[in-house]
């Protein structure tokens, strides 16, 4: 018993540190947001939002952020989709970095809350 109270103990460290690091890491995506030229993207500021949403995607829901996961992995897919292409247009690119504007919106203010546009938290 004294080792599931220790992972235990550990695990809620963990999870307060995700939390905390949370608004950091959302930082981290409205820059790389910010500087984005949906004529000439830099695939330099694609690996970095590809990589900070591949990381929310795998780590939310083991810290209680499930929601977060799912909307950090659907944006993540949407982005490798672009990715795959030789050449995108830049409509495309806009209208997936406001779907972004929207995922960082919402996790900045209600993480563990409902997604815009759903009843409830998945």
């Amino acid at each position: 018993m004294h080792v599931d109270a220790e992972f235990f103990e550990r695990l809620a460290e963990l999870n307060d540190r995700f939390a905390v690091a949370l608004p950091q890491t959302l930082g981290r995506l409205s820059a790389a947001r910010n500087a984005f030229d949906t004529e000439r993207p830099q695939r330099e500021l694609i690996e970095e939002v590809h990589a900070v949403l591949h990381t929310l995607a795998g780590s939310s829901a083991t810290f209680g952020f499930r929601a977060l996961g799912q909307h950090a992995r659907n944006s993540e897919q949407r982005l490798r989709v672009l990715m795959t292409f030789d050449a995108v247009a830049p409509d495309e690119w806009q209208a997936w970095l406001a779907e972004l504007d929207v995922f960082v919106a919402w996790a900045l203010q209600d993480p563990k809350g409902a997604y815009p546009n759903e009843e409830s938290a998945t």
